[in-house]
């Protein structure tokens, strides 16, 4: 198979697509409590922490200083971003008003600045060779489904529709086939960079579990049972990524 620029944004657009997949599980569980919405938030954190180590390793094959600073870049970014956002109380995300929609879009702007990293690794994979580029192609598609989930488990316990969910999530992922081409055609361009976007982006997730998702689900339900969620979707997510990289 030839390698063209169209043929890395085929392969980057279904990883957006396989985001979407991460909302499936809502279809079969509509009835949410204040303690579900409270185990969603502890399974999402659980995600989140380790895909964001995941990032960070990744990134310190690259250079530890590049990985650290993108890190500290990502948590003042978010910072500044919470404080001005929540000085806007009539925020609105579909459905979603006031701190729902507030939650809803950070982690979906959280999830799409992760994207950018994984979108440029894509072409960047894909400058080194046809089986480099599938591999890393499929194995970033398929850890897109629980991203999608995670994404899913902050929106749907909140009332937003699976299909809306499924959209956001697959929005989240767009930079995803936006950037793997020009990564691909520039990669001695763009590889210097993607150490200090993976730390951005493993520290941005890192601060909204911290800041948003563990608070709120330590208000609906009692610590040992949100830190045994965490622990278990942590440990299944690093299972999982193990597998990927096995």
């Amino acid at each position: 198979m030839t390698i063209t620029a169209g043929t890395v944004f085929v392969f980057a657009l279904a990883t957006a697509a396989a985001t979407g997949l991460g909302a499936l599980p809502f279809l079969f569980f509509r009835r949410m409590t204040r303690t579900w919405l409270a185990m969603a938030n502890s399974v999402a954190s659980g995600l989140m922490i380790a895909a964001s180590f995941g990032l960070i390793y990744e990134g310190l094959e690259a250079g530890l200083l590049q990985v650290v600073s993108g890190a500290l870049i990502g948590v003042a970014f978010m910072a500044i971003s919470s404080h001005w956002l929540r000085g806007h109380r009539e925020l609105e995300l579909g459905t979603l008003r006031g701190t729902d929609a507030l939650k809803a879009l950070m982690i979906i702007g959280v999830m799409t600045l992760h994207s950018v990293t994984e979108g440029v690794g894509v072409g960047v994979s894909f400058a080194g060779g046809e089986t480099l580029g599938v591999f890393i192609t499929t194995a970033i598609a398929v850890h897109n489904i629980p991203e999608g989930l995670a994404i899913s488990l902050v929106l749907v316990p909140r009332g937003e529709s699976v299909r809306r969910a499924a959209g956001w999530s697959v929005f989240s992922s767009l930079p995803q086939p936006l950037l793997a081409v020009p990564a691909f055609l520039f990669v001695a361009a763009f590889q210097p960079y993607l150490p200090v976007g993976l730390g951005f982006a493993g520290g941005a997730m890192i601060w909204m579990v911290f800041s948003e998702l563990i608070p709120e689900a330590l208000d609906d339900a009692s610590s040992p049972a949100v830190a045994t969620v965490v622990t278990l979707s942590l440990m299944a997510m690093i299972g999982f990524q193990w597998f990927l990289r096995g």
